[in-house]
């Protein structure tokens, strides 16, 4: 059953559920609470949002949530643009029968694929479920001959949904990867995971800036969450070698494009940062929520606009993180790395030669300057002063994500705490061996 506090005689029915169901059902009281029946008629539905909705939602069979999606897109859409907490999420799933789990993953993957609080193998489930049937649903429809403009929009979508198909797909010996974010109203947006979410010692979000779509970037960004996995991986196994807490121990790195990036038309704008920060915000909390007691070493690798974006939800004080990377940014609305919510002042910053885009302070301070106080994160190449491997040097704004750069070193270092060996172009560099930081 579901609870709704009415103690505050003001605030008689703050969900909205007794003015749906009012003609209906007979609330009983019972110490200040109102106890609802079971579940309302399928048919008042439309009138609930958020929390509510998706508690009466989980009460019913498959075929009336089937139904209740289909005929009401727009609300579903409402629901995903305004989810509820992922810890009021978390209960409502933990709380649920397997077979109501079933049904709702069934009947609504376009829901709860994009849920925070919903744990990220059945996230993945119900995304790839989705996928398949709106793949479907698109080749049917243009099958069929529609309407020119109907068919151009048709295939246009059918293209962003191909893209997350083939970044999904992995070859052999390759880590796992999972689908947690899919969204194909507009211009879409998508999550994809290289590794186990539920289970990695060091996650990191790969948060992208302008210009980045699905349709256009999904893949290469996914491929380079994956060279950056590569490389953790690799550090992971040359520091156990003397350091036995390191055995053991596994990576996730997500290629998000959660959120729609600014284009040439609104770059301007903080609009699309605000709108980001809020969606990275839920992401954050989600898997916080999802692991909470396990909890992951959390870093946000955030390049350009992705950057402006991170660190206005972590000037919130909302989401704490455990490391932050800063590389290519056009600035920050907040004046100093000290306001953000990263623990151990783990705030790093990289700026490549012949990036237009750092030094600009577009949208603010300048992360890059002494005064902004994050730490210095080199990208010039040279020689890794502990493998003494040749590192290329990043070049320009996206050079920061090829493989072999001195950025990809440095930023898989922060990824997996270990800031002590991140390189900072000084002659400090020389003294930074495994041993000293054990």
């Amino acid at each position: 059953m579901s609870q709704i506090s009415t103690a505050d005689p003001s605030v008689q029915d703050p969900t909205g559920i007794s003015s749906a169901i009012g003609p209906y059902l007979t609330p009983a009281q019972q110490g200040g609470v109102t106890v609802l029946p079971s579940a309302v008629d399928p048919s008042l539905l439309p009138k609930l949002g958020g929390m509510a909705l998706l508690d009466q939602l989980a009460l019913l069979p498959g075929s009336d949530i089937s139904r209740f999606v289909s005929q009401n897109p727009a609300k579903v859409s409402q629901l995903l643009a305004n989810p509820p907490s992922a810890r009021s999420t978390s209960a409502l799933w933990a709380g649920l029968s397997k077979s109501s789990q079933r049904a709702l993953m069934r009947s609504a993957p376009q829901l709860v694929g994009n849920l925070d609080g919903v744990p990220f193998d059945v996230r993945d489930a119900a995304n790839r479920r989705y996928l398949h049937q709106s793949l479907s649903r698109l080749e049917a429809s243009i099958a069929a001959g529609a309407g020119r403009a109907t068919l151009v929009a048709d295939r246009h979508h059918l293209d962003i949904l191909k893209q997350v198909q083939r970044t999904l797909k992995r070859a052999a010996g390759d880590p796992p990867r999972q689908l947690i974010t899919f969204d194909p109203r507009g211009e879409a947006r998508a999550a994809v995971v290289v590794g186990n979410l539920e289970t990695a010692d060091y996650v990191s979000y790969l948060v992208p800036g302008m210009f980045f779509t699905v349709q256009g970037q999904m893949y290469d960004w996914t491929a380079i969450a994956q060279d950056l996995n590569t490389e953790q991986k690799s550090w992971i196994a040359r520091l156990a070698k003397t350091d036995k807490s390191m055995v053991g121990k596994t990576t996730a790195t997500v290629s998000w494009i959660g959120y729609t990036t600014p284009g040439a038309l609104d770059i301007g704008s903080l609009d699309r940062a605000n709108e980001g920060a809020r969606l990275l915000g839920n992401a954050l909390v989600g898997i916080q929520t999802v692991r909470e007691g396990s909890e992951p070493f959390v870093t946000l690798v955030t390049h350009s606009y992705g950057s402006t974006a991170a660190m206005i939800e972590l000037a919130k004080g909302g989401v704490s993180v455990d490391a932050l990377a800063i590389v290519g940014s056009p600035g920050s609305a907040t004046q100093s790395a000290a306001k953000l919510s990263v623990r151990n002042d783990n705030v790093f910053v990289g700026e490549a030669a012949w990036d237009p885009v750092v030094n600009t302070a577009f949208y603010g301070s300048d992360p890059g300057s002494p005064s902004f106080g994050a730490k210095k994160m080199s990208v010039a190449g040279g020689v890794d002063v502990i493998t003494r491997k040749p590192l290329a040097a990043a070049v320009g704004h996206l050079g920061y994500f090829d493989a072999g750069t001195e950025a990809m070193r440095n930023l898989a270092l922060i990824g997996i705490d270990e800031s002590s060996l991140v390189t900072d172009g000084t002659l400090a560099d020389a003294s930074r061996t495994i041993a000293s930081a054990r």
